[in-house]
This record gives C-alpha cells, sequence and structure tokens, in this order.
C-alpha cells in the first residue's frame, strides 16, 4: 500500500505582478503556478484545494468564523517503513569475564548536601542567625 506526506500551504490571496502578464486573472494564475512549481522542485505533487473554516477572535470577547483556502501537496514515503526493532535497537548486556577487575564505583563530580550540612547551615539560605537579622 502507497503511504503518503502531505504538506498543507495557504492559497495565495491575490497575484502578483509579472512581466508581460496583463488582468487580474492572468497575474493570478501565474502566482498560483509559481507555487506549485516551487513545491514540485521540492518534490511534492498537487493534490488538491480546499477551503476551511476557521473560528478566529473579534474584538475582546467575539469569535467569528472565518474561511480559508488552501493547498494541499503530498508525496510517497518511501517503501521502508522502520518496525520497532529496526527504530531501538537492543543494547547488549555487559560480558563479564573472569580476568576483569570489577570497576570502581563513580565519583560526583559535586557533594551532595543534605539539610544540616549544606549552604543553608551557613547561612546562605533564609535562615539567617539572630546575630545576622537586623531586627
Amino acid at each position: 500500500m502507497t503511504q503518503y506526506e502531505y504538506q498543507v500551504v495557504p492559497a495565495p490571496r491575490k497575484g502578483k505582478s509579472a512581466r508581460k502578464i496583463k488582468g487580474v486573472e492572468a497575474k493570478f494564475a501565474n502566482t498560483i503556478s509559481l507555487v506549485m512549481n516551487e513545491m514540485a522542485a521540492e518534490g511534492w505533487e498537487y493534490f488538491r484545494a480546499e477551503t476551511l473554516p476557521c473560528e478566529e477572535r473579534q474584538g475582546l470577547t467575539g469569535k467569528t468564523i472565518k474561511y480559508h483556502s488552501m493547498l494541499i501537496f503530498r508525496r510517497e514515503i518511501s517503501a521502508e517503513v522502520e518496525t520497532p526493532e529496526s527504530v531501538a535497537p537492543a543494547v547488549a548486556a555487559p560480558v563479564e569475564t573472569e580476568d576483569a577487575a570489577p570497576e570502581p564505583p563513580v565519583e560526583r563530580a559535586e557533594p551532595v548536601f543534605t539539610r544540616a550540612d549544606g549552604p543553608a547551615a551557613e547561612g546562605f539560605i533564609d535562615e539567617a542567625t539572630p546575630e545576622q537579622r537586623n531586627d
């Protein structure tokens, strides 16, 4: 079964001026063809155009529904679909040999403080002694 991925772009609302193109309809058609040619150069095939509703805010509390024209493009996804085995390869368990010495424990780069011996005990975090307070 062929699988596709889709790309949706907003359709142009007005035509762009170009040399030797006269009239609103011709300029608009030229603009549409430019968009289609750009997408085709990237490997996208024109699929269809749709007009879809979109709820938008109007004022502070109001809402209105506006319709937007979209151009839909598609391209075929490669036939090789990744399986769970190919996405995350299994990690082999470490092989222990009789000759290998046990690895030393990993030392932490920073010491772990408890509440009694950490920075708070030195008066850095909201635990000032009565002598340090200016009451």
